[in-house]
């Protein structure tokens, strides 16, 4: 271990002054004895309380920093979710006593400025106790736990500290993805607590916050590929610049766009592979094949590839990789997708990672997502992301065109029966709170009722506002009593949409209130095509929408919802 770094099971044993900078949270900077303070005041609470297992969110770093080691020195066992959906809090909740930003709407008290107990000492940490228990989405697509000790951690920022902390000095860390996620947690507060940088605890949505609060000193970004694809001529390339460093972890960053951040922000993107169950296994940089850290080792048995680790639990032996590799004469290695994105239709196997990569031979695709919507046959389908280019031809040639085109490109390659069968054009990727693109929102919007909903045909998403390209199902149940000769899609059905769709893409967790200056201006018929704009408003509490097409405004209005403004 590096002599600059403090064991995280002393971490908070006054083997560094006081005054030592910890995290910026909140406006406030704060130091290694204010953060003690905080620790041991809550040591103090949960030791009082008889629950023993605490699942844990917060959605800013420092204030889990806290809860965190508070839980760890307090003996509790601490699962850490990626989210704090209403469906994770009731599940958790059968096992594990809630701590955290549940509650949403709801501001849970930090106490981060509470003078430590009178007396209170705390003892170092066992660094092999598995009080740690993250989650990783599973082949099943249900979370999956898996127990971690203070250790394995360790053991890992001791590798990275060797490799960039000369580097990286004094510099400040700042982050796009969440540290519930194993990539965050360790990047973003367990190393900068153990090398006693400073992090910051809010995550930053875009790189032009991110840079603004910078303010002057050091820092380097942890990041994601999907934030760094979105990076474009407008991005604020002279402070990325200044950046010691950008880090991006999650999945692979297509070359284009380490190429575009080397050339606008003369930054070589560090890029580390792993996953929540071994942690980091490799690095590379500005090239398409992998290092391996120190002391890993990859073997391959009966066609599957193992890896031997230092970071795996005493005793686990190798563990099996899902990733299809290429071992190289000099150590390296390549990538070629995960082995577990085979799947079989009509008996027919298809790499839907492959499928993507054809779909993006398209000058007019920047990315593409295959998926498959299990039903009792299972369907492809492919959301794309259109450049300008590919927006220009969607408006000039028209949907169906586009999707000629493409089943052009992919003929050659797949058999009939594999090809998608639906089809979303979108400008940006959904992410979730950990940066990674969001399947379920998008599974949503393509899974759909079609005797309830209209069909989802393309996406433009903005923070604040939505626009939805809409087909109107001929087989709604409404149609038959709205009326049967001349079908009409009645008014409150055409509000029910507005805010299905609005709660898919906004954080409105509040009572609806009342509706203001709703206009029906047209008549919405069976297999019309619409474009429904919704754009939200928090700070008024009010959702403005508009139904409409080429031919004109059909409907618009605004719905209100109860909250501080009214």
């Amino acid at each position: 271990m590096s002599d600059k770094l403090l064991p995280l099971s002393h971490c908070l044993m006054d083997a560094r002054p006081t005054d030592t900078p910890v995290a910026y949270h909140a406006g406030q900077h704060y130091s290694a004895g204010q953060f003690a303070s905080a620790v041991k005041y809550w040591v103090d609470k949960l030791q009082a309380q008889p629950f023993q297992h605490y699942a844990l969110y917060t959605e800013d770093a420092y204030p889990f920093a806290v809860l965190l080691f508070a839980l760890l020195h307090a003996g509790k066992q601490i699962w850490i979710p990626g989210n704090n959906c209403p469906g994770t809090a009731r599940q958790l909740s059968l096992d594990c006593q809630l701590l955290g930003d549940w509650q949403k709407g709801e501001c849970f008290d930090y106490n981060l400025d509470a003078p430590a107990c009178s007396g209170r000492s705390l003892s170092p940490l066992n660094p092999l106790d598995n009080q740690l228990v993250i989650f990783t989405s599973g082949s099943t697509g249900q979370a999956k736990p898996i127990a971690k000790c203070l250790n394995q951690f360790q053991l890992e920022i001791a590798t990275l500290e060797q490799r960039w902390g000369e580097q990286l000095g004094n510099a400040e860390a700042l982050a796009t993805v969440s540290h519930q996620h194993i990539y965050g947690l360790l990047f973003r507060v367990l190393w900068p607590l153990s090398a006693g940088r400073r992090f910051h605890s809010q995550a930053y949505i875009n790189p032009e916050t991110l840079v603004n609060a910078v303010h002057q000193k050091p820092a380097y970004w942890i990041a994601s590929p999907a934030h760094l694809k979105r990076l474009d001529q407008q991005s604020p390339w002279d402070g990325i610049s200044a950046l010691k460093t950008i880090f991006s972890s999650g999945g692979a960053l297509p070359e284009s766009a380490a190429q575009q951040i080397l050339s606008s922000g003369a930054q070589a993107v560090i890029e580390v592979y792993g996953s929540s169950e071994t942690g980091g296994i490799a690095w590379r940089q500005q090239e398409q094949a992998w290092t391996l850290f120190t002391g890993m080792r990859l073997s391959c048995v009966d066609g599957k590839w193992l890896l031997y680790s230092p970071y795996l639990q005493t005793g686990a032996g190798a563990f099996q990789l899902d990733d299809q590799i290429t071992l190289l004469v000099d150590g390296r290695f390549t990538l070629h997708g995960r082995s577990d994105r085979i799947v079989k239709i009509e008996e027919k196997r298809l790499s839907l990672t492959e499928l993507e990569q054809r779909l993006m031979t398209e000058p007019w695709v920047d990315e593409a997502l295959a998926l498959v919507i299990a039903r009792s046959r299972d369907v492809v389908v492919a959301v794309v992301m259109l450049n300008q280019q590919g927006f220009e031809l969607l408006a000039i040639q028209g949907r169906n065109w586009l999707i000629r085109q493409l089943r052009i490109t992919l003929k050659p390659w797949f058999e009939p029966v594999v090809l998608p069968r639906k089809w979303l054009f979108v400008n940006t990727m959904p992410l979730t709170a950990q940066g990674k693109i969001d399947q379920q929102l998008l599974k949503t919007l393509l899974d759909f009722d079609n005797r309830k909903l209209p069909q989802t045909l393309s996406l433009e998403m903005a923070p604040d506002h939505v626009r939805l390209g809409l087909r109107v199902p001929e087989n709604l149940l409404y149609f038959p009593d709205h009326f049967a000769d001349y079908p009409v899609l009645p008014g409150v059905v055409q509000l029910a949409w507005v805010e299905h769709f609005s709660k898919l893409f906004f954080a409105i967790d509040r009572p609806f209130s009342h509706m203001e200056v709703i206009k029906f201006m047209k008549v919405i018929q069976p297999g019309a095509e619409l474009t429904l704009a919704i754009e939200w408003k928090a700070a008024t509490d009010k959702l403005y929408f508009n139904f409409s097409s080429e031919r004109g405004a059909y409907s618009s209005g605004r719905m209100v919802y109860e909250g501080k403004s009214q």
